[in-house]
């Protein structure tokens, strides 16, 4: 049966929104260079479009297999390598329901996945490796405009590279920086001190600048905005395990 690629008539006409047909997806991953990049779980994907993810949650499955065939030795190696996997898709959605159902088709794709892994090494889900999923996937889809580069507030729209620190073949924990960076910056190919973070004013009441978390839409933001002293903030490196406390610490000077 023909997958149906619209949702409207409508949303058609307003934002040009079809969806592609899975066979279709398949399809285009299954030429030679494409799935050749699908098998390494560090070369990185941008869906400028993304939609709700037919692209990102099939590159991910393919990712997330080739960690299960390499990495899988012990749970904790799946961990740390699916994780690694995770932080090199990042996508864009214009419209808000596309890019939340995005977010929740991939984190439940790597849920998915998680699981039966744990149930073969008779082991236990760990919240704290859930929770990291959920920061990597919520800081690398982003709602905004590809054209324009910006998010629907109006700010640049702000990615996470997640870099790993030192890790060698027979790496089985993997520690990461987090350095963030503004599209425009990845396009001019910029260079920043590793950890920099993109953020408004901070004081030790104040929590550092976020973009919206698709996964928490509902929250208010009660962030007081007012801070006549802004400290500049950086990533500290973590367990990639751990990346979902985003600890931070002051950058010098």
């Amino acid at each position: 049966m023909e997958e149906i690629g619209i949702k409207s008539k409508l949303r058609v006409q307003k934002h040009g929104e079809v969806f592609t047909p899975k066979r279709i997806v398949k399809k285009m991953l299954d030429v030679q260079e494409i799935k050749e990049a699908c098998e390494s779980i560090l070369t990185t994907f941008l869906e400028p479009s993304a939609g709700e993810g037919a692209f990102l949650v099939a590159i991910l499955e393919r990712k997330l297999n080739i960690v299960v065939k390499n990495y899988n030795d012990d749970l904790g190696r799946f961990e740390n390598y699916s994780l690694l996997a995770l932080t090199s898709l990042y996508g864009i959605e214009l419209l808000e329901d596309n890019a939340q159902t995005c977010v929740l088709n991939m984190f439940q794709v790597y849920y998915d996945i998680y699981q039966e892994q744990v149930q073969y090494h008779n082991g236990k889900l760990k919240k704290k490796v859930l929770d990291s999923a959920k920061e990597i996937i919520s800081s690398n889809i982003r709602q905004g405009n590809f054209l324009t580069k910006q998010s629907i507030d109006g700010n640049p729209l702000v990615f996470s590279e997640w870099s790993p620190i030192k890790m060698r073949k027979t790496t089985k924990r993997i520690k990461i920086q987090r350095t963030e960076y503004t599209l425009d910056e990845i396009y001019g190919n910029e260079e920043k001190e590793s950890g920099k973070s993109i953020n408004k004013a901070i004081n030790k009441t104040i929590q550092p600048y976020k973009q919206l978390d698709l996964f928490d839409l509902l929250v208010e933001d009660d962030i007081d905005s007012e801070n006549e002293n802004p400290k500049e903030m950086r990533y500290t490196p973590v367990n990639i395990i751990d990346v979902y406390k985003a600890e931070m610490e002051e950058a010098d000077g």
